[in-house]
């Protein structure tokens, strides 16, 4: 299950509203985490080191085909840096408008979590990475 958090909800609660105008990210960058982000979009469970960096993806058609049945899928394979170390167990992904830091904008609970090690490369499939609304 995948959702959006507050920041992103608010702005398009105010754009659609006409309060103001959201303009989205040129680039959207794609986290990993250990823990939920949640609505507050918190990043605790991030990793840090050991290879982990945000994926940088361009907020295009390529990456992010049109959208069907209230769903949108990444259309590109998203690989991560090969881990030099443990991350943890990831059991979420997010997506912020930042390399670091910034707002998380998604985010969503792995089907299966994954042990990541050193020498693993995590990445998600064409489709595998999906935000719905209902």
């Amino acid at each position: 299950m995948a959702g959006f958090t507050n920041t992103i909800e608010n702005a398009v609660l105010n754009h659609i509203f006409g309060r103001t105008t959201y303009t989205a990210p040129a680039t959207f960058y794609i986290g990993l985490s250990t823990s939920g982000p949640g609505e507050t979009g918190s990043l605790a469970g991030e990793p840090s080191g050991n290879g982990y960096a945000r994926v940088a993806v361009a907020n295009n058609t390529t990456n992010f085909p049109a959208a069907a049945n209230g769903s949108k899928s990444n259309g590109v394979q998203i690989t991560f840096p090969e881990a030099t170390g443990a991350w943890g167990t990831i059991t979420h992904f997010f997506i912020a408008d930042a390399a670091t830091a910034g707002n998380v904008i998604a985010y969503g609970a792995l089907e299966y979590p994954k042990s990541i090690n050193s020498g693993d490369t995590f990445y998600f499939a064409v489709g595998d990475l999906a935000i719905s609304l209902d």
